[in-house]
């Protein structure tokens, strides 16, 4: 099940992706009542509908029959404004986490360790198809990193590798939006340092969507595909199975820090191919392969940059400044 918010009237609705068609869940159930009234204000914010996912998951089922029986709330998508489908409170983030995007840049200390641990927050989230502002005073050098995001379901502390995956609602889009001027620092010795608080965390810097695809329909997401364009070059392609820390692991090693709720999001990691790999001046070390493309510079204003993960979706945003 692909679960989508949509824009109707200018209110946030929670909706279904159907192959080329959006379900408006609210206007199948006026259509055709099978909502109880506890449900109905649910609706407006997924986080509710992930906590009560265990009486949720049969309605949105239900919804999904009523409309393919009898076209009730079947929007066409290419016609539908889709918004980004949760505002997470948290979004726990680990850096460095392909082999071949380590082999790409100028390392930390801890890089190849342990998960470079850094945080944005909802603040920073856009939708599909929304604008990421370059901001000339914040940085010269805006780059962007496909990830796949793992959308918690079940809250948990410390949870065990083994179990982690009980703990996951689903999986989405990330486009990790970064500053590189920000985040990386030479020292005069010529090595380099992170700042990843600026460097990361800043407005419109988490593109998320288009929707989330629910666990059950990724049963393994160390065997997804993940790819990034910018202006149709392909910049980006690997395999979540090369990543050094799973999905299990990266859940179980959030969870030692904070409790994990429903509706937090954790973001894995970006393969090889960013800019910062053409850019020696911060110890970028290119070596793309299957196709991709060497990027010429940063992102600019007119640029569009397109994220794909294989049981997900397309994700797209324009630049602008």
């Amino acid at each position: 099940m692909k679960i989508v918010n949509l824009s109707v009237n200018d209110q946030r609705r929670v909706g279904l992706l159907d192959g080329d068609h959006v379900i408006d869940i609210l206007a199948v159930h006026e259509a055709h009542p099978f909502l109880s009234t506890d449900e109905i204000p649910m609706l407006h914010n997924t986080v509710n509908v992930i906590d009560a996912w265990a009486r949720m998951h049969s309605a949105f089922e239900k919804c999904l029959d009523l409309s393919r029986s009898t076209g009730a709330g079947r929007l066409i998508k290419s016609n539908s404004k889709l918004m980004a489908p949760l505002i997470p409170s948290t979004i726990l983030c680990s850096g460095s986490n392909y082999i071949s995007h380590n082999q790409e840049k100028a390392n930390a200390d801890t890089s190849g360790k342990e998960p470079e641990f850094f945080v944005k927050t909802g603040d920073c989230v856009v939708g599909p198809d929304e604008p990421v502002i370059l901001d000339p005073l914040l940085t010269k050098k805006l780059d962007g990193e496909v990830e796949l995001a793992v959308v918690i379901g079940k809250a948990g502390r410390h949870i065990p590798v083994k179990d982690a995956l009980d703990h996951v609602f689903g999986y989405t889009i990330v486009n990790d939006i970064t500053a590189r001027d920000r985040q990386v620092r030479r020292r005069a010795d010529g090595s380099y340092w992170y700042e990843l608080g600026r460097g990361k965390l800043f407005d419109t810097s988490a593109p998320l969507g288009p929707c989330i695809t629910t666990s059950d329909e990724i049963p393994n997401p160390q065997a997804i595909m993940v790819k990034a364009w910018v202006n149709g070059e392909l910049r980006q392609i690997s395999s979540t199975s090369q990543m050094i820390w799973s999905v299990a692991e990266l859940v179980h090693f959030f969870s030692v820090n904070m409790t994990l709720k429903p509706g937090m999001v954790i973001i894995t990691g970006t393969p090889s191919g960013t800019a910062w790999s053409s850019d020696e001046e911060l110890g970028g070390k290119w070596s793309g392969t299957d196709g991709m493309v060497k990027a010429k510079g940063y992102l600019k204003e007119g640029d569009t940059i397109v994220c794909e993960i294989e049981g997900i979706g397309i994700l797209s945003n324009p630049i602008k400044l």
